[in-house]
């Protein structure tokens, strides 16, 4: 089931610094990033294989995760904090605020052939 982390951040008068790689369980084989989302729900899949680990780099959405025993509303709103999303974690995301930045890596290269739609 997916799950919230906490990246290391160091703050001080000058910022914030956030540090991610000692934070993912998998080697980084894909980055993307989803923005200027209008109200719309966005995935609705799960993978086969591809692990995800989803950071809201700025603004705010709502991630739903049902793997068929649970489904859970996680919100990201900070660049602090990051959503695991395991293979068997039917996804989408929602309620995208103004000026969301959402930074995915994957543990695999796209390949159309790992996703898995269902009517949902």
């Amino acid at each position: 089931m997916a799950k919230l982390i906490n990246f290391i951040t160091f703050k001080d008068a000058r910022g914030a610094l956030t540090v991610i790689e000692k934070n993912v369980p998998f080697n980084i084989k894909r980055v993307f990033y989803i923005y200027n989302v209008d109200d719309s729900k966005r995935g609705f899949h799960k993978h086969k294989k591809t692990i995800q680990l989803a950071i809201s780099l700025n603004g705010s959405c709502d991630i739903v995760v049902d793997n068929g025993l649970k489904k859970i509303i996680f919100q990201l709103d900070s660049p602090d904090k990051g959503l695991i999303i395991e293979p068997d974690d039917y996804h989408w995301m929602e309620n995208f605020s103004k000026g969301t930045v959402l930074l995915v890596l994957a543990s695999q290269e796209y390949d159309p052939d790992d996703y898995i739609y269902q009517n949902h």
